[in-house]
């Protein structure tokens, strides 16, 4: 296996980005390697049951989920895909920017945000999860075999408003009513 990695780095069909640029030069992708020939692999992988097709179409799923809305989206050629972004480091009109991205760089990016098997978004998972999170704290606290303590309110009740003086009021007082 470790043999078919080093060819595609020889016929250079692999690329490396960000900190591991520097794997890019044969040397220090062999000393990479080098560890990795002590441990004893066992790869199962099974073609895909619908195709390549299937394949993309599951992935395409998560355009509009997870990493970007098809909504940023403005072009994507053999050149690149361009989309919008939010530069939180600004306010107003500077925010909003534009970004052009090599097509395997754009789907390697894209990628990192697609979760392995058996992991959950955080926002749409768990007890905590907003849609039942009162129902789920609830049903936590009756099952636990601690009595709760009920909350305090965090401010004082508001005094009753007082009446304000009527001319009526004042005509009566007037009058030594």
């Amino acid at each position: 296996m470790l043999e078919k990695l080093e060819a595609a780095h020889a016929a250079g069909k692999l690329r490396f980005f960000g900190q591991h640029a520097r794997l890019a030069d044969a040397d220090a992708f062999a000393a990479f390697l080098a560890p990795l020939r002590t441990t004893r692999w066992f790869v199962y992988a099974k073609r895909p049951f619908a195709g390549p097709q299937a394949v993309l179409a599951y992935l395409s799923r998560y355009t509009h989920r997870v990493a970007i809305a098809n909504s940023r989206l403005i072009a994507a050629d053999d050149d690149g895909v361009t989309f919008t972004w939010k530069d939180y480091r600004f306010e107003g009109r500077d925010r909003h920017k534009t970004m052009t991205l090599a097509p395997d760089e754009f789907i390697r990016r894209f990628l990192l945000h697609i979760l392995p098997k058996g992991f959950h978004r955080i926002r749409h998972y768990g007890l905590l999860a907003s849609a039942a999170r009162r129902a789920n704290i609830a049903r936590a606290r009756s099952c636990s075999p601690h009595p709760s303590r009920q909350r305090r309110p965090t401010r004082r009740p508001r005094p009753p408003p007082r009446r304000q003086p009527t001319i009526a009021r004042h005509a009566r007082a007037a009058a030594g009513a």
